[in-house]
């Protein structure tokens, strides 16, 4: 568990009807750095409250046993988000990802096909 002092910036919804949180804190120690990018794009829980954690408070996170599955997006929302976010960081000249999404979907609906007898 990482705990850090932070400051809620902002708040913003996505196209995809989630939330982006963006938090600012001060300089990172080379420990809380490591953490937090052995994390990276990956899922997790937060918690926030305006004072510090308490080592109770630590240990019943801790103790927190979660299904990080349970109540998600199902496994096609989470391949047209993925999608969304690569058309974002290289849209390949589709100009709507619509188009990128359907043109990959194809891609991989006929992948499949092919291994049909």
């Amino acid at each position: 568990m990482i705990t850090l002092p932070v400051i809620l910036e902002s708040i913003r919804s996505l196209k995809d009807k989630t939330y982006k949180l963006t938090f600012e804190t001060s300089e990172l120690t080379p420990e809380q750095f490591t953490g937090i990018g052995q994390n990276l794009q990956n899922f997790g829980w937060l918690a926030f409250k305006k004072a510090a954690f308490g080592e109770k408070d630590k240990a019943m996170i801790d103790s927190l046993k979660v299904d990080y599955e349970d109540g998600r997006k199902s496994q096609s929302q989470r391949l047209r988000n993925v999608l969304y976010r690569v058309w974002e960081n290289n849209p390949e000249g589709y100009k709507d990802h619509n188009l990128h999404y359907e043109y990959y979907m194809d891609q991989l609906i006929n992948h499949f096909k092919a291994k049909l007898p």
